[in-house]
This record gives structure tokens, C-alpha cells and sequence, in this order.
């Protein structure tokens, strides 16, 4: 069965009226066929997102529909683990027990610098050693800070973190791990590009993540070795916990119409 995700935009509820209408949803579900499986709520931003497992759009609509009259802005098709991914494990509570939970997410790529090269220059084995050891270190400081690995991209690890704060932390120690390697093993260093997004999990586009996953990329592709590049809004959300970020760009980058500031992380002493 397909899974979706809905967005509704500018709700004016508390949690408490939300989780009756949740509560309500799960009471007539089963006469569509459809199963709520969670939702987010950030009243800050005033969204909430549904997860759902319907037979179709429609049918999902309907549930909402009937039990309390709240629609959604907007509802696309997901991959069911990749939400999953993004946002970590889906939140479990008793229906109708009020609760806050953001589906805002922070996101981050890592990418090995010179990757091809190093294969045709070294071979497949030792070129292999060096991604193990970029997995190794990184998936090490996503585990301490509990960050969330969506996926391997053959390269690098993309990766996801409700805090903003904890992301950059997690990048700072990810490329002070690559120093100590190279202390240890100069014959062997391992140089390591980072960019920093975050977004909503449905925002102008009708595309998880989309747009936000798009800059992440985008800005670790301009990131030089050891570099941290993070979007606006990151260097924004970051006020006053502790980080120091010099403008970079602005970049013309890939599917985005105006240019792009960037700002880099300055994490060496």
C-alpha cells in the first residue's frame, strides 16, 4: 500500500485538540482502508505533517474528511523508509495523549574529495580502504550525537538531525576526526568536503525534502577538502550557540534560479 505524507499550513490548534483530531482520524480509518501512522507538529511554524498509509490520495482525504473537517494544504507519495530515515523513528504515544514534535530536519552530506582519481591512481582495494575509513569516522560521530544515516551515496553519507546545532557539532568533529587520521596515518589521508542544509519535510515543491536536500548537496559540492559550507537559514538557526561562519558566494548552483550565499564553518583553533 502507498505511503503519503501531508502538509497543513498556518494551523491555529493546541496540542491538545490536535491529538483528538489525530485520535478522531484513527476512529474512521478503517471504513477507507487507511492507516494513520503518526504526525508532526511544530507550533512555532504553525505545520503539521501526517503519515499515512492509504490506497490512494483520495482515500486518505476522506479519513480527514469525515472525522474532523481539517485538510491538508498539500499530500504527496513517499517512500515509507526514507521518512523513516529522515526523521528517525516514527513517534509512538497513546491516541489522544497530547505531544510536540517538529518535523524540521537538518540535513547533511559528506563527500570523499578526489574519490575517482584516488581509484585509478591507487586501485580498487586501496581506494576502498579509504571509503571504509570515511565510514568508520563519520558514521562514529553520527552515532555520538544521534544522528541519523539516510543513505550511502558510494562517496559519502548523507545524514539527518532534528537540532541544527548538533549537525554542525557532528560536522566540526567529523573533520577533527579526519585530522587525527592523517596525524596517524600521513601515507594515508583521507580529506573529507561538508554541506549543511535544513528544511521542512514538505515545503514548496511536492517533493520530500526536495529543495533542502538540493542545497545540501549543492553546497557540498562547492565546500574545498576540509570545508564546511552550510545554507542561510543553518548560519541563522546557529545564533548564539557558539559557531563562527564567514561568507562565502554567492554561488550559482544547480537547480536553484537566484544565487545562493553560503557561509563556512570555521572549526580549526
Amino acid at each position: 500500500m502507498p505511503t503519503y505524507m501531508d502538509r497543513h499550513e498556518n494551523v491555529e490548534i493546541t496540542p491538545e485538540e490536535l491529538a483528538q483530531a489525530h485520535a478522531a482520524d484513527l476512529a474512521v480509518q478503517a471504513k477507507h482502508g487507511v492507516s494513520y501512522l503518526s504526525y508532526w507538529f511544530d507550533p512555532s511554524a504553525r505545520s503539521v505533517f501526517c503519515m499515512v498509509d492509504a490506497p490512494s490520495r483520495e482515500a486518505a482525504e476522506a479519513v480527514h474528511r469525515e472525522a474532523h473537517g481539517e485538510m491538508a494544504s498539500k499530500i504527496i507519495e513517499v517512500e515509507g523508509h526514507l521518512v523513516k530515515n529522515f526523521l528517525g523513528s516514527i513517534p509512538a504515544h497513546p491516541p489522544g495523549e497530547a505531544y510536540v514534535e517538529s518535523a524540521f530536519r537538518t540535513i547533511l552530506f559528506t563527500d570523499i574529495v578526489g574519490s575517482t582519481d584516488a581509484t585509478q591512481r591507487l586501485g580498487d582495494a586501496k581506494a576502498m580502504e579509504m571509503v571504509r575509513t570515511h565510514d568508520l569516522i563519520v558514521r562514529s560521530e553520527l552515532a555520538a550525537v544521534s544522528g541519523d544515516e539516510v543513505k550511502h551515496t558510494g562517496d559519502g553519507i548523507m545524514a539527518s538531525f532534528p537540532s541544527v546545532a548538533r549537525a554542525i557539532q557532528c560536522a566540526v568533529a567529523i573533520q577533527r576526526g579526519f585530522d587525527a587520521h592523517e596525524a596517524t596515518e600521513p601515507a594515508h589521508p583521507v580529506k573529507v568536503r561538508i554541506g549543511v542544509s535544513a528544511g521542512e519535510p514538505v515545503a514548496e515543491h511536492d517533493d520530500l525534502f526536495g529543495a533542502a536536500v538540493q542545497l545540501a548537496s549543492r553546497a557540498c559540492g562547492q565546500a574545498a577538502a576540509g570545508g564546511i559550507l552550510v545554507s542561510t537559514a543553518v548560519r541563522e538557526l546557529c545564533v548564539g550557540k557558539g559557531f563562527t561562519f564567514e561568507p562565502r558566494g554567492p554561488f550559482e548552483l544547480k537547480g536553484f534560479s537566484e544565487l545562493i550565499p553560503l557561509y563556512e564553518v570555521v572549526w580549526r583553533e
